[in-house]
């Protein structure tokens, strides 16, 4: 499989009523794009998508879904083939790689028609429906502010207005400039499409990966679990680099446990190969090395789909990174256009995460259409690494509360000291807090365990509030529950917290 084997399959179905002109012009149809669409319908306006691709964006079709479906069955294998428990024999469980595919392909299928196929109208029903939200399929160019050329696959043209327009592209794979990369057959994160000629069917027998984020590691372990020899190369001094160093080490380690190949300081020098095995020479901390697999992972990262949308034309300005600059109504630089989602990247502090596009999406369709003059608000982001423990992270690390004055404490807890970690023996993984010093306000938290993407909401709540840690300390935990990891963390501030009864008390 190569990098220039990518299909585009067309959005189905085709919807398109008399009318060419709508209130709100959209490029795009993924999460951001159906929440303006959504809130142009409720506020009863009409509204337009334009996608080049399919139907939904990538978090159901590439992303998010498709990836959560296949690493929960991988980790089925895993724990059926290395019980916690004593008592339980361990059983291999034999993996039938394309069925698994197959099997991921009908819940994309069944997802994209319940929560985006079904909430669209199609000719017929558009002249019933109030103000219809419709789509249409090709490759758009803005040519002016209120329009936009779209090329469909037959190479037709179609032109387009809207009194509004939003920019909700969404964001690629970022491929690094690498000596024989560009001849040398690859995989990016697209793997996990359905229906495409990029979409991986049969399991690799070993894998080198390129990168140390998110994405890396989430298919690592994957591809791993599933029987593959995964080689992780980061060029920096360790894995998820931007995160607590606590949170690299604790993950590093766990990869690492289960037979993957962690190498860190690793500069790619150059790659080659072809569709049956590919080379990769790397500097690993001052030693050349010859990496070979079967196949290579380019897992550096994502940048806002910018290109060739005819923004320059219509004087909508970029950042350094290709990042759509907006304000803090999600405007941009251009009268009546405004953009949401991965396409503005860090602009007003945002984040490239699915429930954040969908939400300023909706910011950005009431601001363009009713002039609210609704302001957005990422101070409180939650996110999570659906590796297995899960990683759950929300506000500033340890170096970021410093670097931006904030007068700090901190504290982690390993997840020996949660009763709920020794009682389903999966102690793996850590808890820290990072505390505003003078008034103890949490302004950060990070853990590594089991259910972390599900405790970290209880942070960012936590958050959202400008609670302390004498608030997590009094609220009542359920227990033996994950969540009271984060009770017993800021207990451990002022008290020693393997000296403490059940319940943390």
């Amino acid at each position: 499989m190569s990098h220039t084997s990518r299909a585009v399959i067309w959005a189905t179905p085709v919807f398109v009523g008399a009318s060419s002109h709508y209130d709100l012009l959209i490029l795009g149809s993924g999460s951001t794009a159906f929440a303006a669409a959504t809130r142009a319908k409720d506020l009863g306006k009409t509204a337009v998508m334009v996608e080049e691709r399919t139907l939904g964006g990538t978090c159901v079709n590439r992303g998010c879904l498709p990836s959560k479906n296949l690493i929960a069955a991988a980790k089925l294998v895993y724990d059926m083939r290395h019980p916690r428990y004593s008592g339980l024999t361990p059983v291999e469980a034999p993996v039938n790689f394309p069925a698994l595919i197959a099997q991921k392909d009908e819940v994309i299928a069944g997802y994209r028609e319940q929560h985006y196929t079904s909430l669209l109208a199609d000719d017929t029903q558009a002249a019933q429906r109030p103000n219809p939200t419709q789509v249409v399929t090709g490759r758009a160019t803005l040519i002016d502010p209120h329009a936009a050329e779209v090329t469909a696959a037959d190479g037709s043209v179609r032109r387009l207005t809207g009194r509004q327009a939003l920019i909700a592209t969404g964001s690629h794979a970022v491929i690094p400039d690498l000596p024989g990369l560009s001849e040398t057959p690859y995989l990016t994160s697209d793997l996990l499409t359905s229906q495409e000629a990029a979409e991986l069917t049969e399991l690799p027998e070993s894998l080198v990966i390129i990168g140390g984020g998110y994405i890396a590691l989430e298919l690592g372990q994957f591809f791993a679990r599933m029987g593959a020899q995964v080689t992780i190369l980061e060029r920096s001094g360790r894995i998820l680099k931007d995160y607590e160093p606590e949170v690299s080490s604790a993950l590093t380690q766990v990869l690492r446990d289960e037979g993957i190949q962690a190498l860190t300081r690793a500069t790619v020098v150059s790659v080659r190969g072809d569709e049956r095995q590919v080379s990769v020479t790397a500097d690993v901390r001052g030693q050349r090395q010859e990496l070979s697999a079967a196949k290579l992972l380019v897992a550096t990262g994502r940048a806002p789909n910018t290109g060739d949308l005819g923004l320059e034309r219509v004087g909508v300005q970029l950042d350094e990174r290709g990042a759509v600059i907006v304000d803090e109504e999600l405007r941009t630089s251009a009268p009546h256009i405004w953009a949401a989602g991965d396409v503005i990247g860090g602009q007003t502090e945002s984040q490239m995460a699915t429930p954040v596009g969908a939400r300023d999406g909706g910011i950005a369709a009431s601001n363009a259409l009713t002039g609210a003059h609704q302001r957005v608000n990422h101070r409180v982001i939650p996110r999570a690494i659906f590796t297995d423990p899960q990683v759950g992270v929300v506000g500033l690390t340890d170096r970021e509360a410093n670097a931006a004055g904030i007068v700090c404490i901190c504290n982690s807890v390993p997840l020996s000291a949660v009763p709920r970690a020794g009682a389903t023996r999966d102690t793996r993984g850590m808890v820290k807090l990072v505390l505003e010093a003078a008034t103890r306000r949490v302004v950060g938290t990070s853990m590594v365990g089991a259910d972390a993407a599900e405790v970290i909401q209880i942070a960012a709540m936590a958050m959202r509030f400008n609670a302390t840690a004498d608030d997590l300390i009094d609220q009542l935990f359920v227990y033996p529950t994950m969540a009271e990891a984060l009770k017993i963390a800021a207990i451990s501030f002022t008290r020693d917290v393997w000296t403490l009864s059940c319940c943390a008390s």
